[in-house]
């Protein structure tokens, strides 16, 4: 049974995505564009943004940084003057590895400011509209480092684990209010983000696959979408384990 509206004909709905110059969010914007979608597309990087527009007609390139609360309601006021909003997707995300035997505060700190705060200022700017509105779906793109504590997560791993939190509250908010709300757990895409891992990435798969994921989802009406199931199925299971199993697991992956 769907969770949420089923969404699955996007000609002529308008699609705000923050966080699209590059990975996921910039492969989902190109999906949506594909079928008929018009899109805004917001991340810091305004040259890729300018790209995107150039190269789909109709799209609006609308440069942002989501750690500036200001700048993000005036973005969410000019987006909302243009017409109605169906669909906003938040999508920013910083990481860098980290532990706790080297803990750096300030990249703790920005980790929580792009991850989390962002996301926050999107639902303070947005809410007010789509409350009144009564129709439209937020989407707030998490990971699933958010399950359980991991190796060299420190700062990342709790932001995702809030982002999921959130969701999983506004859904039961505002799902009887006509709004869908979703949460996506990719495991591991080939992003700049992932690029940094010094690691073997187990069934790593394109931003463009994750977007068909992510569309898949929207259009069966579901509440989490998390993808690839070949990996996410594992880590939902060590989500489950007792806290004895766990940590005689996740030690075993941490190199000295």
């Amino acid at each position: 049974m769907p969770l949420n509206p089923c969404m699955s004909d996007w000609s002529g709905k308008s699609v705000w995505l923050v966080g699209a110059s590059s990975g996921i969010g910039l492969a989902t914007a190109q999906a949506l564009h594909a079928q008929g979608a018009r899109v805004w597309v917001s991340a810091r990087q305004a040259g890729a943004l300018t790209n995107f527009a150039q190269a789909h007609s109709g799209a609006v390139a609308l440069p942002l940084d989501v750690t500036d609360a200001q700048a993000v309601q005036a973005a969410a006021d000019a987006v909302l003057a243009a017409g109605p909003l169906d669909l906003v997707v938040y999508c920013a995300g910083y990481y860098k590895a980290q532990r706790s035997q080297a803990f750096d505060l300030p990249d703790m700190l920005r980790h929580q400011q792009v991850n989390y705060l962002g996301a926050l200022y999107l639902l303070d700017a947005l809410l007010p509209y789509f409350l009144k509105r009564g129709a439209g779906h937020l989407s707030l793109v998490s990971s699933v480092a958010g399950y359980r504590g991991l190796p060299n997560s420190l700062a990342y791993g709790p932001t995702k684990a809030a982002l999921t939190n959130l969701a999983e509250t506004l859904y039961i908010d505002l799902h009887g209010r006509g709004l869908g709300v979703s949460v996506i757990n990719p495991g591991f895409v080939q992003t700049p983000l992932t690029a940094q891992n010094q690691f073997s990435m187990p069934a790593l798969i394109t931003p463009e696959q994750a977007a068909t994921e992510i569309l898949k989802g929207w259009r069966r009406g579901e509440f989490e979408i998390h993808f690839p199931k070949r990996f996410t199925r594992w880590m939902k299971l060590l989500r489950v384990l007792p806290y004895a199993a766990y940590f005689y697991l996740a030690s075993r992956l941490v190199k000295e």
